[in-house]
């Protein structure tokens, strides 16, 4: 039997990266995926790929800054799916990096908006949803950056990202007891359209890379399996944590 036969998740930032290559995991080991993103063409070209593999999925594009947004990705997987079991809450964003000084106050709230008020806003729908389902799992997509490294200039990133570890224990601490996960999953450099944005020169790119124990960048279907694992019951006595799937970009000093 496939790992998530019968179960519902919801993917944000299916789009593109990490969020889309986990929305065609996740379908493949037997779930049905509800995909977010702000860009519809993109998001029905997976639902079409999903599909012509034997896959359930259905897309729903709008801003996961947007509450009304949050609560629409819960109903579209009650309605069309029966209930809710996963939430892969993953669209994010690097933002403007610049030091503290010299941060708008603007970049400052919409870093922090999009990474860490998304992830409030869709964790209060999908909770009751859970709960329904008698538990779940809930993973956000956190990063090294601010929980092991701090990178100048990404300041208002780090503080978004290392809020989203805070959350998910609490969430943790409150609802375990009724059945609900929640885990952190820190990826390390990934080579995603956000990644390539920060290593966008050959030589900004073999630096980061050298950063990493692995002396690479990971692809998105690795930083996928490991949110698999922490989706399915393979991870049922785990919750609470900040995961770490960084290349080894938080042990390394060559």
């Amino acid at each position: 039997m496939s790992t998530l036969h019968d179960k519902v998740a919801i993917v944000t930032g299916a789009s593109s990266g990490i969020g889309r290559a986990a929305a065609l995991l996740f379908a493949r080991e037997g779930a049905a995926v509800i995909a977010s993103g702000r860009r519809q063409g993109e998001l029905d070209a997976l639902v079409a790929e999903i599909e012509a593999a034997g896959g359930r999925a259905h897309a729903l594009a709008g801003d996961v800054r947007d509450d009304s947004h949050a609560q629409g990705l819960v109903d579209a997987a009650t309605a069309r799916f029966g209930g809710l079991d996963i939430a892969f809450n993953n669209a994010g964003m690097t933002g403007t990096a610049a030091p503290l000084p010299d941060l708008p106050v603007a970049a400052w709230r919409e870093t922090l908006d999009t990474n860490l008020t998304s992830a409030f806003l869709a964790a209060r729908h999908q909770i009751p949803a859970m709960l329904a389902r008698g538990g779940g799992s809930l993973i956000f997509t956190s990063t090294f950056v601010g929980h092991t490294v701090g990178f100048p200039g990404m300041g208002a990133y780090a503080a978004s990202k290392a809020g989203l570890v805070g959350l998910t224990q609490v969430i943790a601490a409150e609802f375990g007891g009724r059945g609900i996960r929640a885990n952190a999953l820190l990826p390390g450099g990934t080579d995603t359209p956000m990644g390539r944005s920060v290593a966008d020169t050959p030589e900004s790119r073999a630096f980061i890379e050298g950063l990493h124990a692995l002396k690479r960048l990971a692809r998105p279907e690795e930083i996928a399996q490991a949110a698999l694992y922490l989706a399915s019951d393979a991870a049922s006595f785990v919750t609470g944590t900040a995961m770490l799937v960084d290349g080894g970009v938080s042990i390394t000093r060559t």
